[in-house]
């Protein structure tokens, strides 16, 4: 399908607000036009070099900034103009994080009254200009200007001449110039406006930032340069045999040196080839020659097909382990440079991640060539989103519009040629939640007839009209099994219904990663895993968008919606990745490697390890495999493990060696590592791929001591003596341990809700937090009942429960003593109809803050929850107490650490506290109480405290993803019922490297 004619190859005269499009009874300023823009080239395919010369206008550019787009002049695009008094402005970069204006965050909703295409007075318009000389040696002749990315509207002159103007921010944009050129002080200038009406294309759930946020590069062509080119590199998974055949204008010559190629453009020819696919990224080295270019190819041979239900690659059912990714720093916004765009994907290589989705627009160029040589599946998703039109029941949405139908068109056009040869792109994506409408089908039309190679996505479209896969947001665990079983609710056209009942299923987005979680992962992971059809996912999402800022006191924290004066934004729903705004990785990227790891480690038969690979396309040869043998954290014994070779999908079970001596009735357990066996381009040799823990011998239980316990005592001060410890003995509680003094343990049943918790408003039914404030639970009140000594115990009878409510948890404290141990047994009754879970079951205690170190033998080396637990390996642990947070960018509920058999908070001299658990437990340790936690806003309002509050849970409620998607599954709820657990304290004098005494 044509593209209507919105490029033109030469300049013309762009419309302002004082020459407005004409031709309608209400004439629009061109940045109001919904039409694309003027004066543009049409868009080609873009290639990191070639010997063409090119030269970067990057730098210090001046700048002014106006609160309106009417009236303003256009002779700062003078030459002559006199900029002395405007301010120097990063190029790339955005103007409102360089100290003019401020930032902007909204989820759905426009900034701005929905009046398409119309945009209120209040405008922000950025002028800038950049003077420049052309380099030595520049020859006379055609030239391109071209923009990599612009927000949202801009208008271009250069040496005073007007070239055009464009839309569409992140995608690029090209001006024949060469004409304008002269040695000398060439000044260009750019006038920027950050409302326009491509601003109703683009509501893509993330900072507005207006400004030259992309490379802005000067292209010389030479007569016989490459116009465009398109790379078709397919393969025959049958045969072993790849084809290859490269269109290109004008017509000239393709090389491939390793595979002895030599042909005309146009031509094709048949080698035998190896494949490119994420799990093994070959690329052949290329040179595409025309009479005036020479440009350096990298070709991977690969094939897409939806076929039988599924969607395949080279043959093969693929299973996507994504993440979905916004480009973002917390300093320079969307202008990333290469090296933010190569740790983003070593980041994701080495945390198992094996497929982007582009959410909600291209990204850099650059990105994807290193996807192409790192190896990552990329869904490239257009510039486009009208989700705010969604709280208007789409009413005058453009994408069912066919006024706006040229600029669809043209976003859908300059992504793909743009991006066409990328062997990494296997599925071109229409855009995002733009509801249904013709310019879509349009759009959908246009690409199936420029590349037929790869499938479509869309997911806003149930019927799927559009698109080959059906995809779906967030859909729970339960529908995901439905939809696997091709047993979804049905459509109602019979026709469309048996239609997407055929198609593979992915979810575009889902498990969403905002603050502690998200939970469920490796429920969601054994659905993938179980049904065919369902062929993954792309977590929402890679990255927190906090921007760095600074309190009046000089302290730096991560800001959100809101935190810039905005009077309409969506808080800090934009803090939603597996990685903190500093790409610090978060606990739930280091659960979501160990989720998806592609090598399967799990017990077997007797003495024996059972191995399964789960790469699509790649054995396990490039993986070294490691046994330990270790008791209570210390390795006895270690080695290499022999694996045989596996085939994708295969598994073996592999003997383990005879169990060493030394284990001294301490549990034992085996543990088996895959480690790369040599270096890669995204990892050192030993990086640990995947791990797997299996049991050898359990702890074999202290004999029982023969005397008696010791008996509680009347004591000076009103304490009643126990052992080590000193109670009050009106309340019970303990004061003392060994002189220590500390306050509790008591009951602990509230913790500061997590995003997941707290649940999104449009989600169905109650939300955990919610409930919980209605109950009362973070203001639990205690009163004492009885204190009773008996022979060898002393037994504290309670009763918790908040104000105004009849609802209660009676609880019994009983203490026995030992020799220099204390051991408390806590049983809870709970009293009433309770109609929500707890946030945790436990005792909280308030030690001294001079405690500054954690070991402990447990789960770690990060937190854990019920439903976030995989990545939790038993193991021997030390960290800081300081350590033990997550800083998620709004404080909550962190840092428990699952599975615990002791922990050992200690001094500097390695005198503390040891608390072991009767089974396992949670604790968590922290400078701050729950209620203060609870309270802050940002890490900047938590102030350590004198004290280190000790929580010890017998259980806590899962974490889920409500902040936008599913709850917490059945069986991780804290379901309020009897129970009782034990714990046993006792002071030390010095910790030994094993936690020994």
């Amino acid at each position: 399908m044509p593209l209507p004619d919105a490029e033109h190859a030469g300049p013309r005269s762009a419309p302002d607000a004082e020459h407005p499009v004409s031709g309608s009874p209400h004439p629009l300023p061109y940045y109001e036009d919904p039409s694309p823009g003027s004066g543009c080239r049409p868009p080609r395919a873009w290639y990191a070099r070639s010997d063409a010369r090119r030269m970067s206008l990057h730098g210090a550019w001046r700048f002014r900034l106006s609160p309106t787009a009417r009236g303003a002049d256009t002779t700062f695009a003078r030459p002559d103009f006199d900029d002395a008094d405007w301010d120097d402005l990063r190029v790339p970069g955005h103007w409102v994080l360089a100290g003019h204006g401020a930032p902007v965050y909204t989820n759905t909703r426009y900034p701005f009254p929905v009046d398409p295409p119309h945009l209120p007075d209040e405008n922000p318009t950025g002028d800038h200009r950049h003077a420049f000389d052309l380099p030595a040696g520049w020859e006379p002749g055609p030239a391109l200007l071209r923009f990599e990315g612009v927000e949202s509207c801009a208008r271009v002159w250069l040496n005073g001449q007007e070239v055009g103007h464009f839309k569409g921010s992140r995608l690029p944009h090209e001006f024949e110039v060469g004409h304008l050129l002269r040695a000398r002080r060439n000044v260009l200038a750019v006038r920027v406006h950050q409302w326009s009406s491509g601003s109703y294309l683009e509501d893509q759930d993330q900072w507005w930032l207006p400004g030259v946020f992309r490379e802005v590069t000067l292209h010389h062509r030479p007569a016989g340069s490459v116009v465009d080119h398109f790379v078709h590199a397919s393969y025959d998974h049958r045969t072993g045999l790849g084809t290859l055949r490269v269109e290109c204008d004008p017509a000239g010559r393709v090389t491939v040196a390793e595979l002895g190629l030599d042909l005309a453009t146009g031509q094709s020819a048949t080698v035998p080839v190896t494949p490119w696919t994420a799990e093994t990224p070959r690329l052949y080295d290329a040179e595409l020659r025309t009479p005036g270019e020479r440009v350096p190819l990298r070709v991977g041979f690969r094939t897409v097909r939806v076929q039988d239900g599924l969607l395949t690659v080279n043959g093969r059912r693929v299973l996507f382990r994504g993440v979905n990714r916004h480009e973002f720093d917390p300093r320079y916004g969307r202008a990333l440079g290469p090296e933010a765009m190569r740790r983003d994907l070593l980041l994701m290589k080495r945390h198992n991640v094996n497929a982007v989705r582009t959410s909600h627009y291209p990204p850099h160029p650059a990105f994807l060539d290193l996807c192409d040589e790192l190896g990552l599946w990329v869904v490239e998703e257009c510039d486009l989103e009208t989700h705010g039109f969604g709280q208007q029941e789409w009413r005058g949405n453009p994408v069912d519009d066919d006024a706006w139908t040229p600029a669809l068109l043209d976003r859908a056009r300059r992504m793909v040629e743009r991006d066409k040869n990328h062997p990494s792109v296997i599925m071109w994506s229409l855009g995002n939640e733009c509801g249904t409408g013709r310019g879509l089908s349009a759009m959908a039309a246009w690409m199936r007839e420029r590349d037929p190679s790869r499938p479509l996505h869309y997911e806003g479209d149930p019927s799927c009209a559009d698109t080959d896969v059906y995809s779906r947001m967030y859909a729970d665990h339960a529908e995901v099994a439905r939809i696997g079983r091709r047993e979804e609710e049905p459509l109602a056209d019979p026709a469309a219904d048996a239609r997407r009942r055929q198609l593979p299923f992915l979810l575009c987005e889902y498990a969403h990663a905002m603050g502690n979680g998200p939970g469920g992962l490796s429920e969601y992971q054994r659905l993938f895993e179980t049904y065919e059809r369902c062929q993954g996912g792309f977590v929402w999402e890679w990255i927190d968008h906090g921007l760095r800022k600074r309190t009046p006191y000089g302290e730096t924290f991560f800001a959100y919606g809101g935190d810039f004066g905005e009077e309409l934004h969506d808080g800090n729903f934009v803090c939603d990745g597996l990685v903190l705004p500093d790409r610090v990785p978060s606990p739930g990227l280091a659960e979501f490697k160990k989720v998806v790891e592609p090598v399967r480690i799990g017990a077997g038969l007797p003495r024996a390890v059972r191995i399964g690979n789960l790469h699509d396309f790649a054995g396990l040869s490039h993986l070294a495999f490691r046994w330990s043998y270790e008791a209570e954290g210390e390795v006895l014994a270690e080695g290499p493990l022999t694996v045989p070779p596996l085939a994708p999908g295969a598994s073996a079970e592999v003997a383990l060696p005879p169990e060493p001596a030394g284990r001294r009735g301490r549990e034992a357990l085996w543990t088996v590592r895959a480690l790369l066996a040599a270096d890669t381009p995204w990892a050192a040799a030993g990086h640990e791929v995947a791990w797997g823990q299996l049991p050898a011998a359990p702890a074999t239980p202290p004999p029982v001591p023969r005397s008696a316990g010791a008996r509680p005592r009347h004591g000076e001060g009103n304490l009643i003596l126990l052992g080590p410890g000193a109670f009050d003995a009106t309340t019970g509680v303990l004061r003392y341990l060994d002189g220590v003094q500390l306050e509790g343990p008591r009951l602990d049943v509230w913790r500061a809700p997590t995003d997941n918790d707290e649940g999104a408003p449009w989600q169905p039914g109650p939300r955990p937090a919610e409930q919980w404030r209605r109950v009362g639970l973070h203001r639990m009140r205690h009163r004492v009942a009885t204190v009773e000594c008996g022979r060898d115990t002393l037994t504290v009878r309670t009763r918790v429960a908040p104000a105004g409510s009849g609802l209660a948890l009676d609880a019994d404290y009983r203490w026995s003593a030992d020799g220099g141990r204390l051991r408390l047994e806590v049983s809870v009754r709970p009293y009433g109809d309770w109609p929500c879970p707890l946030p945790r079951l436990g005792v909280r205690m308030g030690l001294c803050g001079s405690l500054m170190t954690a070991r402990w033998y447990g789960g770690g080396p990060g937190e854990a929850y019920p439903d976030t637990r995989a990545a939790a390996r038993t193991g021997l642990w030390s960290m800081p107490v300081d350590a033990l947070q997550t800083p998620y960018v709004r404080p909550q509920e962190n840092g428990a650490r699952i599975g615990t058999r002791w922990v050992e908070l200690a001094r500097s001299d390695g005198s503390g506290l040891r608390v072991e658990g009767e089974p396992e437990f949670w604790f968590t340790a922290r400078r701050w109480t729950s209620e203060q936690l609870d309270a802050a806003r940002h890490t900047t309002d938590l102030t350590p405290g004198d004290r280190v509050w000790l929580h010890l849970d017998h259980a806590q409620h899962g974490i889920g993803s409500l902040s936008c998607g599913p709850g917490v599954l059945p069986e991780y709820a804290l379901t309020v019922a009897p129970a009782q657990f034990v714990l046993v304290l006792r002071t030390v004098r010095r910790i030994s490297r094993l936690g020994g005494y």
